[in-house]
């Protein structure tokens, strides 16, 4: 077992310290592979929150915890912290139509479109809302752009482009280029529209831009819906009656209906001059019912105490929610088992906890945090941000970890997304004493820094970031990892083919978890505390949260 984690920290030069002279025996690879197999089993059932699937997954997390020697940190004393919510999910058939040059056009819910509501109500009910096309769907004032002018969307469709307008664009410009910024976000696509008082948002999906493909938005967008609790009046207020995505093909045949060219109107989007363009006598009607009703889930939490600074803190987290059951895809497997995505997170986590508990008492109180409904929108993150169990003006850092692979060893590690944090040079250094190299994230245009649930402390100023695998591999280079990670987000991503195999080779997720090790070590026993560089976002929240601290 040491021996298949030394090979897999010494293939690159030095290191630090031998794997196995960690506490514990180090990081095992054979254990990570275990916690993967078990969270990803039929049994499991798809870890669907507020589901027996859920509770299967509290159980194991609550006794791998409590066998490493944890202690509880959730609420009240114990293992978890609930997260009250509440679940949408669509009863029944949708019925939906489109009005093209007066002939009525059945659609497919999950072919054509998928059609989903978070409105407090029994019923969605829609007849004839026309489509009003509104580019990129943003209003970023500081960027001089403003997508809806001066139009007005109540009881209109808003149709809407994914990602911001420099992705395609053939220069950078108000977006600084193909790195997504959050109003290249699905969800705030909605926010948006909501505020504006649209009976309705539908995304036009396009696999670059949206950085998945198709499959990926049926099996989410057929998925029970959550949200945070909220006052009918809060609830309406912040969600459009419809919400949901079009096929490109389908975009295609409206705008064409209407008297024009998709393409030729989407490259007139991704200029601040754009305009709101009526799409003809193109309208959708909707019906459909809707089922609500109140959920609690949970996060699962436990801690090691710090010695000297006990009432600082260092969280390592990862979300152990999947998709669930649903359709069955083309073999018959109905089960969203969420292996990569994110079993391999959470079993990163639980080794952490075990190798840490095993160790020297740290400075800091360390936190071991799995974390609910992610996939929906970071709510058990953003649930956490609003109620810490750690008060976030102590909370160093936030090193949330996201699908780590299963197919060997990398020569590099990276991170999601540019987050202009130091923990990114931290990671780099970390990395260097083990022989191996830190990637800056490849994909930027794919926007995962506002993807992961480091995002829900991030912009609350908590110094965070999101780590996942590197792609040069030490079998094939960057060529052979860059062709395994889009086949895994063209084919499996989201979706039942996500699961654990026999051939899994845990020695990459191993040798990965053990620079989160060496950098969570450092911070736990640290009088340092990680920063946002010049310019970002989330500075002036950590500065105004020092001073209060001081």
């Amino acid at each position: 077992m040491h021996m298949l984690l030394l090979s897999s920290c010494l293939f690159a030069g030095g290191i630090a310290h031998a794997a196995n002279d960690l506490p514990g025996g180090g990081i095992d690879p054979q254990a990570l592979s275990r916690h993967v197999r078990i969270l990803a089993s039929d049994a499991f059932e798809g870890r669907a929150p507020a589901s027996a699937g859920e509770q299967r997954t509290v159980d194991y997390l609550i006794a791998e915890f409590r066998k490493a020697g944890l202690q509880p940190g959730g609420s009240e004393g114990g293992w978890v912290q609930p997260v009250p919510l509440v679940r949408a999910q669509v009863q029944g058939p949708v019925r939906a139509s489109l009005r093209l040059r007066g002939k009525r056009r059945a659609l497919v819910n999950g072919e054509d479109v998928t059609l989903q509501s978070l409105r407090p109500q029994a019923r969605v009910k829609l007849e004839n809302a026309p489509l009003v096309f509104v580019g990129y769907g943003i209003d970023a004032p500081e960027r001089g752009w403003n997508d809806y002018k001066d139009l007005d969307l109540h009881g209109k469709i808003a149709v809407v482009l994914i990602n911001d307008a420099d992705f395609e664009a053939d220069r950078p410009g108000a977006f600084e280029g193909k790195a997504v910024t959050y109003y290249g976000r699905w969800t705030y696509k909605y926010e948006e529209a909501a505020r504006r008082g649209a009976a309705g948002v539908l995304i036009v999906h396009e696999t670059a831009p949206a950085a998945y493909p198709w499959a990926t938005v049926r099996a989410s967008g057929t998925s029970p819906l959550f949200d945070i609790e909220r006052s009918p009046e809060q609830a309406l207020a912040q969600h459009v009656p419809v919400r949901g995505w079009m096929q490109r093909a389908l975009a295609d045949d409206i705008f064409r209906s209407a008297g024009f060219d998709f393409e030729t109107e989407k490259r007139k989007a991704m200029r601040p001059g754009f305009q709101p363009l009526a799409l003809g006598d193109a309208a959708l009607s909707a019906d459909f019912a809707l089922k609500r009703d109140p959920v609690v889930t949970r996060n699962v939490v436990a801690k090691l105490p710090g010695a000297r600074h006990a009432d600082e803190a260092v969280i390592f987290s990862a979300h152990w929610d999947a998709f669930g059951i649903g359709q069955p895809d083309a073999h018959g497997d109905r089960i969203r088992h969420g292996a990569i995505d994110n079993a391999t997170g959470v079993a990163s986590v639980l080794e952490l906890g075990r190798v840490f508990a095993a160790g020297p008492q740290p400075q800091r109180t360390l936190y071991f945090v799995a974390l609910t409904v992610e996939e929906k929108g970071l709510l058990g993150a953003s649930y956490y941000a609003a109620h810490p169990l750690a008060p976030l003006d102590k909370t160093a850092a936030v090193l949330n970890i996201e699908m780590f692979s299963p197919d060997g060893p990398t020569r590099d590690i990276a991170s999601w997304g540019k987050g202009r944090v130091s923990l990114e040079g931290d990671l780099e250094r970390v990395a260097k004493a083990r022989g191996r190299r830190y990637s800056p994230d490849p994909n930027l245009e794919a926007g995962f820094f506002y993807r992961a649930d480091h995002f829900a402390f991030a912009r609350l100023g908590v110094p965070a970031i999101t780590i996942g695998p590197g792609l040069d591999r030490l079998e094939g280079g960057v060529e052979t990892g860059r062709a395994l990670r889009d086949a895994y987000f063209a084919s499996c991503y989201h979706q039942a083919c996500d699961g654990w195999r026999p051939d899994w080779d845990a020695s990459g997720h191993a040798a990965d978890t053990l620079l989160v090790y060496d950098l969570g070590l450092e911070l736990a026993n640290s009088r340092r505390w990680p920063q946002w560089d010049e310019g970002s976002e989330f500075r002036a929240i950590r500065e105004h949260s020092e001073a209060a601290r001081r």
